[in-house]
């Protein structure tokens, strides 16, 4: 037996390694399919015993979900081999290699299988046709042409653009262009040791059922031969989008403004600071802010492109640390506002100056609340919104998403359909409201995409249903149908003029957002996150849900669980009827009326656990000052009782 081999059965036969790493192992050690360097790789790994690192890399063969992959890109032990001889500093010249890592051969894989899905589906064109962008990553840009190349190997039609570019620009170049499928490299705010792999479809939103489907059916069904074997002849390059497509989409995010003489009269007296945190999003937000008179100071240190993220432990706009710069700038220039995106553009966090002067940051689920209040707020005052036609507007939210975006569209009568949590079910929304407006209509699609933004929206209020806004808990947010992903750029566009119209009113965001709460309640939200790397980590988090499921608990902090929702198992419709898909979703809600929701995360290794309590003003009340100081106080520390709580039962049910 070859000693390699040799040395794959001894640390199975030791439980060392997973009986599929040592096949999946198998597999790729063959000559015949991959480089020489690929399994010089896989040799050092081998013979320096390093088997966890074996078993994560090679414990199955990285999946493609729903939405696309995400996985590492560069291991935990990088091999000479992967060094090839280069200096040691990030990041290595090849990405890991490993049938669960993100890699050439998972990129060619996966894309091999979404062609072979649009062309069974029938192309909008007379070939596939497919666009692609990419992040800041390690490895983006390669594998977009690698992906893209593959396309044009396979007969199709691939388009990408020059340089960097955001998801929400990919969702909206997919549509702009007629496109049978989009696809986005990034790992969104992932470590910079990952990428990842994001489908669209033609209607610009990530891929669901029953695409999600047929996509994952064709994705199996490609070889490890198929993926490996050299393609016949010259392949031709892919194209280069024209830069009008950067235009229109720029345009689509100034329409999104509802008051730009607020922004005018304010432009020099709001400040904002803004961070890109090395991201794709230092190539619109500023000009676009800037083309509407905003004074935009930049955070130069992370305005520059860059897959290391070296000023920041995590490009996680949702963390105070990634903030840290950009408030300090603030602070320095006493700046009113600060604005960060991700690597990606898709995220957008926020931190605003309180009533003490110092810089607050705001939750996903303020943000939100405060923009959809907003937007809603505005329209009704100019009349584009009134009792007429009403009930053919909405917010739309997730699940998981805080309950006063409830509150506040039921003080404006609109519908506020909830989703299950991941954009792609708020872009379906979308792309059913785009379908029932067309059929009444009678408008072509074609025709329906070129139109303008207050076009399309009195059509939808005629006929369909106008998207005012919608978001996600996780700093994700949208407010009209031209993107079906969620859009940073646009959020930062949006919040500018919130906070410029509070400024023009003489009151700080925070402000605005108590005037909500004193309103309609104060509602807090607490998110708690356990993360389980690797196998292993994979393995207890599977064990903490099952256990959940066949064990919920019955009190919790001396309440009763008085109710339990499994979206695994029960049939669940939302308010306009529609079926939600089945997913590991666990609700339980408290004898207090108090909520707690577990789940584990799509894209990340983390369960979640998404908290959340309220308490109201007495019937036609609004809280004093004192009143909602005292509330916030209240809720701020059961919701920290209950994590405590959770957190303690969650390392048990791991152990058991």
């Amino acid at each position: 037996m070859d000693p390699i081999q040799k040395k794959l059965q001894e640390a199975q036969l030791g439980g060392l390694i997973l009986a599929s790493t040592r096949e999946n192992v198998r597999m790729w050690l063959n000559p015949d399919l991959f480089e020489p360097w690929v399994l010089k790789s896989i040799a050092q790994l081998v013979e320096g015993e390093h088997w966890s690192e074996l078993n994560d890399r090679f414990y199955k063969t990285l999946s493609f979900g729903t939405g696309g992959l995400r996985g590492r890109t560069v291991g935990n032990v990088v091999t000479d081999a992967e060094w090839e001889g280069k200096p040691a500093s990030p990041p290595p010249p090849h990405p890991a290699v490993g049938s669960n890592c993100m890699n050439d051969f998972n990129v060619r894989r996966v894309t091999m299988g979404l062609v072979a899905y649009i062309r069974q589906a029938g192309p909008i064109g007379p070939k596939p046709h497919v666009i692609f962008a990419h992040d800041t990553r390690y490895f983006s840009r390669h594998f977009a042409e690698l992906a893209a190349r593959t396309v044009i190997e396979l007969g199709g039609l691939a388009r990408l653009f020059d340089s960097e570019r955001s998801t929400p620009e990919l969702s909206f170049a997919v549509r702009h262009q007629n496109a049978d499928a989009g696809v986005v490299i990034t790992a969104s705010h992932n470590p910079p040791y990952d990428n990842g792999f994001k489908a669209y479809y033609a209607d610009g939103a990530q891929v669901v059922e029953p695409h999600a489907s047929g996509i994952i059916g064709k994705v199996h069904a490609v070889s490890i031969e198929d993926v490996c074997r050299k393609p016949a002849g010259v392949v031709e390059n892919f194209q280069i989008l024209p830069a009008e497509v950067d235009r229109a989409y720029k345009e689509r995010l100034l329409s999104l403004v509802l008051e730009p003489e607020i922004l005018k009269k304010e432009s020099g007296r709001l400040k904002v600071v803004y961070s890109a945190l090395h991201g794709t999003g230092a190539k619109m937000v500023p000009q676009v802010l800037e083309e509407l008179g905003l004074e935009l100071i930049t955070v130069p240190e992370q305005m520059r492109p860059d897959g290391r993220f070296p000023t920041v432990q995590s490009p996680n706009p949702e963390n105070a640390e990634a903030l840290a710069l950009s408030i300090q700038l603030a602070d320095r220039e006493r700046a009113d506002v600060v604005l960060a995106t991700d690597p990606d553009a898709d995220r957008m966090g926020v931190a605003v100056r309180n009533e003490q002067g110092k810089m607050e940051l705001l939750t996903g689920n303020q943000i939100g609340s405060l923009l959809g209040h907003y937007r809603l707020e505005r329209f009704f005052e100019h009349g584009v919104l009134n009792d007429k036609n009403r009930e053919h507007a909405c917010l739309i939210k997730t699940v998981v998403t805080t309950d006063l975006q409830k509150s506040i569209a039921q003080k404006f009568h609109v519908a506020i359909p909830e989703t299950l949590t991941g954009f792609k079910y708020i872009g379906a929304k979308l792309c059913h409201y785009e379908e029932k407006t067309l059929k009444e209509s009678g408008v072509s699609w074609q025709e329906y995409r070129a139109l303008s933004e207050p076009r399309k929206r009195e059509l939808q209020l005629k006929h369909g249903c106008y998207y005012v806004f919608g978001g996600e808990e996780s700093y994700g947010y949208s407010a009209a149908d031209y993107c079906r992903d969620k859009d940073a750029n646009a959020a930062c566009v949006m919040f500018a003029e919130l906070a410029a119209f509070a400024k023009s009113h003489g009151q700080t965001v925070i402000d605005y957002l108590n005037g909500i709460y004193a309103e309609l309640g104060y509602y807090q939200e607490k998110l708690g996150q356990l993360v389980f790397e690797g196998a292993d980590g994979a393995a207890k988090i599977q064990k903490i849900l099952q256990s959940i499921q066949a064990n919920p608990p019955k009190e919790i902090l001396g309440l009763k669980v008085s109710r339990i929702q499994n979206y695994a198992k029960e049939d669940i419709r939302d308010m306009e009827g529609e079926l939600l898909p089945k997913e590991l979703l666990i609700f339980m809600e408290l004898s207090n009326g108090a909520r707690f929701a577990v789940r584990g995360s799509g894209t990340e290794p983390k369960i979640k656990y998404y908290m959340f309590a309220h308490e109201k003003p007495a019937a036609g009340k609004i809280f004093t000052k004192l009143e909602l100081s005292a509330a916030k106080t209240r809720i701020s520390s059961f919701l920290g009782s209950l994590w405590n709580t959770i957190e303690k039962d969650a390392h048990v049910r791991a152990e058991k």
